[in-house]
């Protein structure tokens, strides 16, 4: 009989859960997934839970959406793959087609990988090659923000900086020049977001005075470090580190992977900045949360930097096995079509606005430092102290606390630390976020008492 203790068991015997102590599970039943519809997921036991999380910010229009399922089922019967070297194929064209046509300014050159960790790769490879392909080879550094992330393959370990996540790996790592965030959770009583970003603009332009001459780019999660605690900052930041990246010829990469495809109320959120990056990465969303896959988009003017005889050694030799997949084409174009049939970025402001009025009154709660709310990302941040904003230590690991109880009523929520969040999929309820309300509100009453 298959059920949720016969296949946790049978797992626990072969799988290597991800960025999991799997001793926690000793105690800590694992939840068997038998499927998926909409905004829930059911278990082989039949219970549901609403994915309060978009099953780690892939997921936007629901699980098991008919018009993806439909445009992945006609993909299959014409091509599952083909490489990408040498070949082309209709999906992919079309999707880059679309991609140059939505993100900003003169954003046009695609390229692919699976996953965001390997865009990142990518957009600092292309960067450090370009320089070199001008002549330039001294500029072999990279500059990033505090508290952020950007995945966990070497060299976008390297430029993330959330220590949980990289302290082990410094002897492989490379050593970017560190600059405080914009983050504005510590913010003086009085002081706007957009006074406190500013305040950090001093310190970018501070590390540019000084390493410039050497650096590749600069990398940044535009509006929110998600990992690091979806810690969120105002959009004039990124319009004076676009400024400063011109005045002293850096690269601005951003890392749209988790923000972009409208998570943070507009399409991109470079958008609400009015600013054009010089690569922006893509990933999670772009499928709709149905398969791998991970996009590098970046201008004429850099792809020209590479384009040259073969003799010259110029291009950018990268490849992954499965880069452009048709399948994964096919869904993020049927993605694509969802945004614009549904109206779903102008949709999205009557599920902002519900976000925003459910989680009021977490602001009252004697242990909540901050709610804070960057259009369909919304967290509220646990505190010791709630005037001192001091953190419950993270050895006590009280969102785990509230992860239990909402697995006891019907939801999944996967706190980061102190910090319980939601990400829903778009096509989730106003009746559904207040019951995820309902019970993050009860469940932190529980971790705080």
């Amino acid at each position: 009989m298959i059920n949720n203790q016969t296949i946790a068991a049978r797992g626990l015997q072969t799988v290597w859960h991800p960025c999991t102590q799997m001793k926690d599970h000793e105690d800590l039943p694992l939840v068997p997934i038998r499927r998926g519809k909409g905004v829930w997921l059911e278990d082989f036991d039949g219970n549901r839970y609403i994915d309060a999380i978009s099953s780690w910010w892939v997921n936007l229009f629901g699980h098991s959406n008919p018009h993806i399922n439909a445009a992945l089922k006609t993909q299959t019967e014409e091509l599952e793959h083909v490489i990408l070297a040498g070949c082309t194929h209709e999906p992919v064209v079309r999707l880059s087609e679309q991609l140059a046509q939505i993100t900003p300014g003169n954003l046009q050159r695609c390229f692919y990988a699976e996953n965001g960790s390997a865009a990142i790769e990518i957009a600092l490879k292309m960067s450090f090659q370009y320089w070199k392909n001008c002549g330039q080879s001294n500029k072999t550094e990279f500059i990033n923000l505090e508290n952020s992330y950007h995945g966990e393959t070497i060299g976008a370990l390297s430029v993330g900086d959330v220590s949980i996540f990289k302290d082990t790996y410094q002897p492989l790592l490379l050593r970017p020049h560190t600059v405080p965030s914009p983050d504005c959770y510590q913010r003086e009583t009085g002081e706007s977001w957009k006074e406190r970003s500013l305040q950090r603009v001093a310190d970018l332009e501070d590390a540019l005075q000084k390493h410039g001459e050497n650096t590749c780019a600069v990398i940044v999660e535009p509006l929110v470090q998600c990992a690091g605690g979806m810690r969120m900052y105002h959009p004039v930041y990124l319009r004076e580190l676009r400024r400063l990246c011109d005045a002293y010829h850096v690269h601005f990469i951003a890392d749209e992977c988790a923000v972009g495809f409208g998570r943070t109320g507009t399409m991109f959120a470079c958008e609400q900045a009015g600013v054009t990056p010089d690569f922006m990465c893509l990933a999670k969303g772009l499928t709709g949360g149905y398969l791998p896959l991970s996009a590098v988009v970046t201008s004429d003017e850099i792809y020209q930097a590479f384009y040259d005889d073969y003799e010259s050694l110029r291009g950018f030799l990268h490849s992954h096995s499965y880069t452009g997949n048709p399948l994964c084409c096919a869904v993020a174009l049927a993605t694509l079509e969802l945004f614009e049939q549904n109206n779903t970025i102008e949709q999205n402001k009557l599920l902002i606005d519900v976000l925003a009025k459910s989680t009021e009154r977490f602001n009252e709660h004697p242990h909540v430092g901050e709610v804070r709310q960057t259009g369909m990302i919304t967290a509220v941040e646990m505190a010791q102290d709630k005037e001192t904003k001091t953190p419950y230590p993270w050895q006590q690991r009280r969102g785990l606390t509230v992860y239990r109880h909402a697995l006891e009523n019907e939801a999944l929520l996967r706190p980061l630390g102190n910090v319980v969040y939601f990400m829903p999929p778009y096509v989730i309820t106003p009746e559904e976020i207040e019951h995820l309300c309902n019970v993050a509100w009860d469940g932190i009453c529980k971790a705080t008492t």
